[in-house]
């Protein structure tokens, strides 16, 4: 699946037609699922208004032809609910809700608290547990997830975005065989699709925006068992799964400092870059600097050197130039913050 990012116009508004766009591209290159509103789709800088309306936009451009998922996760358990029954009014397949984060529960108050009212106020809905502690500085454990499955028939997955291998041994340990571990991070799916202790069996990926195509098709390898050629997928798309967060150190009149470029900056840069409806972020993020743009020009000057059928759908769909756009330095001059 894809957490698909949301196109904004220069003046932060939402780009309707953009989004459109967006939504045809991933479904003509064969993706399985899009995830509308989560964290890459830029969902904590939305009016609700505008989450409502992304959201039903998605459904309805994808219905009939891949799984509609909409991110409905808040710190707020009756705001979470109320975007969970209006996602439901769209006709969503199954809705993402993140671990409630900055007020700080347990892994049993969010289990109580949080996740069981939702899921049984809407038992027909599928729902999908969003563990990232390091956005939202609490997690619900394994121990939890695996009690809230055998509480809630409607909650049989989770995307799983830890890091921490040993946790996601833990989940399929007590969660059993038939639960799906599905991999939050782009740079670890192979990994742990392919672990005997894991057995994700799929992704909720952000360079999926960028190139479905291959993703797509690395995933179904993994699940039908053909290692080896996943493997070459996966090498050749390396360098741009380890963009989604993007670290440089910089240098001020006060000393060097480490810079952060958090998904989805890295994400819609490069999409800016390469000519795809994207805009920039909304505030409080903004741009990279100029050390992080080279990090991302040089990993896409890679995978386009050495295997440009990763790119080759999107220039085709989008008609651009993907060499010329990686090499001329208008197409990113603005993009750039100087410290």
């Amino acid at each position: 699946y894809t957490a698909l990012a949301t196109p904004f116009t220069q003046a932060g508004e939402l780009d309707q037609e953009g989004l459109e766009r967006l939504v045809h591209f991933q479904i003509e290159n064969g993706i399985t699922g899009i995830l509308a509103t989560g964290t890459t789709g830029e969902s904590p800088t939305f009016k609700w208004e505008e989450h409502d309306r992304v959201i039903a936009r998605v459904a309805r451009l994808a219905d009939g032809k891949c799984r509609r998922i909409a991110g409905t996760g808040s710190n707020n358990t009756a705001e979470a609910m109320e975007g969970t029954g209006h996602a439901l009014k769209e006709g969503v397949d199954a809705v993402l809700l993140v671990d409630p984060y900055y007020n700080g529960p347990s892994s049993l108050e969010i289990r109580k608290e949080y996740y069981e009212p939702i899921a049984n106020a809407y038992p027909d809905l599928e729902m999908i547990p969003y563990i990232i502690p390091g956005r939202t500085g609490a997690q619900m454990l394994p121990q939890d997830l695996a009690i809230l499955a055998e509480n809630c028939t409607n909650i049989s997955s989770v995307k799983e975005a830890t890091g921490n291998l040993e946790n996601m041994k833990l989940t399929r340990q007590y969660c059993g065989d038939d639960f799906h571990i599905l991999s939050g991070d782009d740079a670890l799916v192979f990994d742990i699709m392919t672990s005997p202790e894991i057995k994700a069996c799929g992704a909720i990926s952000v360079m999926s925006n960028i190139a479905p195509r291959s993703m797509t098709q690395m995933v179904n390898l993994l699940n039908d068992g053909k290692a080896d050629d996943a493997q070459k997928i996966q090498s050749a798309m390396k360098p741009l799964l380890n963009l989604v967060v993007v670290t440089t150190q910089e240098n001020t009149k006060f000393g060097p400092v480490s810079c952060r470029a958090r998904n989805p900056l890295p994400l819609k840069t490069l999409m800016q870059i390469l000519g795809m409806p994207s805009g920039p972020c909304r505030s409080p993020l903004g741009k990279m600097t100029r050390n992080g743009v080279d990090l991302i020009l040089e990993a896409a000057r890679s995978v386009q050197k050495d295997n440009p059928e990763i790119f080759q759908p999107l220039s085709e769909f989008f008609n651009v130039n993907i060499d010329e756009r990686l090499n001329e330095s208008e197409y990113w001059k603005d993009l750039i913050y100087e410290y």
